[in-house]
């Protein structure tokens, strides 16, 4: 199984939506698009959720230091 991580390769914030990316194998401008247009239509729920993941979630390089 894979686990959720923050990606510090492919970032512009904190890696959450690049980790994703890499995870499920999509491309992150698309993903990125999705989330925003998701952000819209939730009044801002998915930037609370984006929030708390980007606090929670490892890195890639912890992940892999873990393995």
């Amino acid at each position: 199984m894979k686990k959720f991580y923050k990606s510090t390769t492919n970032k512009q914030l904190s890696g959450v939506l690049g980790g994703a990316s890499e995870i499920f194998s999509i491309d992150a401008s698309i993903l990125r698009i999705a989330y925003f247009a998701l952000s819209l239509l939730t009044s801002g729920l998915f930037v609370l959720i984006y929030i708390a993941a980007a606090i929670v979630l490892p890195t890639d390089k912890e992940v892999q230091n873990n393995q």
